[in-house]
């Protein structure tokens, strides 16, 4: 009769038991550090430097590994998992390419403040510098795109480094932390000691906000006349949603939300005027511009955003900006009542006062100001031509909204058209609702963050909006959502060329499409059964939502459909390089 795997394991795991205690080696106290820290989940891709890891998993039940196809999605789903649930997100991946495969991860998580751990496998220390096989430098290659690495020399020092790289990844401003690990390290043995707390005299993130600062913005918040509040990434990573609305509810002021801070303010809030920035509502654009009391909270006023600094100068405001990250604060635009805090806790003190205060801002300059904002609204900027001959991509997200707005659901992207139309056109009523990548722009994120958040929340339905273009980056995931068994839902607005680029050549290039255009591409349909599961090609408008709805349907199958959209269509409004915000083109005419 066979032995199963299982039951190989759980002989393993009794023999394990059995065996007289002694000093747990080092990749054994790498494990239990990670189940002192509540980690459920790590994904990872095995290899030379990192087997004795690997052994140390094996021989326990608590966390689950999850096997990926390419390092990059093992760093992309710890990614995802970390963004819906505020949880650190843990990944493991071996020596030289395996840590070079994570670097676009670790990149991406670095631009969105996202809190991380990746583990990685290095050779034995007496072979570092000698390039040895599968050596490189990870300290080096990931100094500009961590929040913090180690690398462990000595088994004795490994879990306290494990206890600093998790509370420097959570704390402050989040960020990815490496752990570099040799592979005699992970072989050697120490006494197991996980401490409790750590204290680091050179980390000590600003919790409380200077209340002075708080005083002084309370005073010009109640004296605004055209007020607007500017909210982003940093809400969410705070958890400061509640907190952003009962601020906003109490004054009665407009609200914003960046690419990364959409969900914090509910889309159906009259207050909420849509998404700012490049590819912002004409509305939202136009408030931020001609505003006199700017509050930023958890924002960077990033290029995306306020577009060229000296147009966003030429109009005098105030500008109130609240902040975990002091380097944050006046990077490229001056303001005049910096907040050093966490969002939260800010935000709790400046309601209080402002309760407290007893006092409103002028209510008849706060009327004129809505109804110059509701003037701009009458322009309709997300307007586009319906059609029954060709698929519209503004309308397949706008059928996956109406769908899925009572359902408890989730919705990751790629990048390009299709995350703009996302972003635009899918109505984000709560936080961490909304996964994508925005600092670093990373095409292939959609498919793995779509895994991570669907192990965190099997119940939920979980969608990933990407293009034919970015879902070939990391479609051999597909293969790791049949074995762990993430029934997500692919949503492919396939217009056979990388859209955003077409986009730009048209504009800025007189149509001179280089290289923009797939000339040979699989039939995705055919390529999801092969993976073991199902595809459906849809290429007629009234096909659509019959589509949308056999996939949710399908609640245990992975569903892929290859959506074949209109070719010609561009995101509107945008705002070209260079230019500032308020100059926005808001469809082919203005060209």
């Amino acid at each position: 009769m066979e032995t199963t795997a299982a039951e190989v394991k759980r002989a393993a795991l009794a023999h394990a038991a059995s065996s007289p205690a002694s000093d747990p080696n080092g990749s054994e106290i790498l494990v239990r550090c990670l189940q002192a820290e509540g980690v459920k989940y790590l994904w990872g891709y095995p290899g030379g430097a990192v087997l004795y890891i690997y052994d140390a998993l094996y021989k326990q039940d608590s966390i689950q590994h999850v096997l990926v196809r390419h390092e990059q999605a093992a760093v992309h789903a710890a990614d995802g998992y970390a963004r819906a649930t505020g949880d650190v997100g843990v990944a493991l991946v071996t020596s030289g390419p395996g840590v070079t495969n994570a670097i676009t991860g670790i990149a991406t998580a670095y631009m969105d403040s996202i809190p991380m751990v990746i583990i990685t496998g290095q050779v034995p220390t007496p072979a570092i510098g000698l390039d040895a096989f599968q050596e490189c430098d990870t300290v080096g290659i990931t100094r500009p795109i961590v929040k913090h690495n180690f690398l462990v020399k000595d088994v004795r020092d490994l879990a306290l480094t494990m206890k600093k790289a998790f509370h420097i990844a959570r704390t402050g401003r989040p960020g990815p932390v490496v752990v570099d690990v040799p592979k005699d390290v992970s072989l050697k043995t120490a006494p197991f000691h996980y401490p409790e707390t750590v204290e680091m005299r050179s980390y000590n993130p600003v919790k409380k906000g200077h209340g002075g600062q708080i005083r002084k913005a309370v005073q010009l918040l109640l004296q605004a006349r055209r007020p607007y509040i500017y909210t982003g990434g940093g809400v969410i990573l705070g958890n400061a949603s509640a907190e952003l609305r009962a601020l906003a509810d109490l004054l009665g002021f407009p609200c914003t939300n960046t690419l990364m801070g959409l969900g914090a303010t509910a889309a159906s809030d009259p207050k909420f005027l849509g998404m700012l920035g490049m590819h912002g509502t004409y509305e939202a654009n136009m408030t931020m511009q001609n505003c006199d009391v700017l509050l930023a909270v958890g924002a960077r006023f990033d290029d995306r955003v306020i577009g060229n600094p000296k147009h966003f100068a030429s109009v005098e405001r105030k500008i109130i900006h609240i902040d975990i990250d002091p380097s944050s604060i006046s990077k490229r635009v001056k303001v005049d009542i910096p907040i050093v805090g966490d969002v939260k806790e800010v935000l709790l003190e400046l309601t209080a006062q402002i309760r407290e205060a007893q006092a409103r801002p002028d209510a008849a300059a706060l009327n004129a100001w809505w109804g110059q904002i509701n003037e701009w609204r009458k322009r309709e900027c997300l307007a586009y031509k319906p059609s029954t001959e060709v698929i519209k991509p503004q309308m397949v997200v706008e059928k996956l909204w109406q769908l899925t707005k009572d359902r408890d659901a989730y919705i990751t992207s790629d990048v390009g058209q299709h995350q703009m139309w996302a972003a635009q056109f899918y109505r984000f009523e709560q936080p961490r609702r909304w996964i994508n990548s925005g600092g670093l722009g990373t095409m292939g994120v959609g498919l793995p963050y779509a895994m991570g958040i669907k192990l965190a929340k099997p119940e939920s339905d979980v969608f990933c909006i990407t293009g034919e273009g970015s879902i070939q980056m990391c479609i051999q995931e597909l293969s790791t959502c049949l074995q762990y068994k993430t029934p997500v839902k692919i949503v492919s607005l396939n217009n056979r060329y990388l859209g955003m680029v077409r986009q730009w050549q048209e504009l800025d290039y007189e149509g001179r499409y280089s290289h923009s255009y797939m000339d040979a591409l699989p039939d995705f349909v055919k390529l999801a059964e092969a993976y073991g599961h199902v595809g459906l090609k849809v290429e007629k408008p009234s096909d659509v939502e019959g589509a949308l709805k056999e996939a949710i349907r399908l609640k245990d199958r992975t569903v892929f459909l290859d959506v074949r959209t209109d070719p010609t269509e561009n995101v509107w409004p945008m705002v070209q390089a260079g230019k500032g915000i308020s100059e926005m083109l808001l469809g082919s005419e203005d060209l």
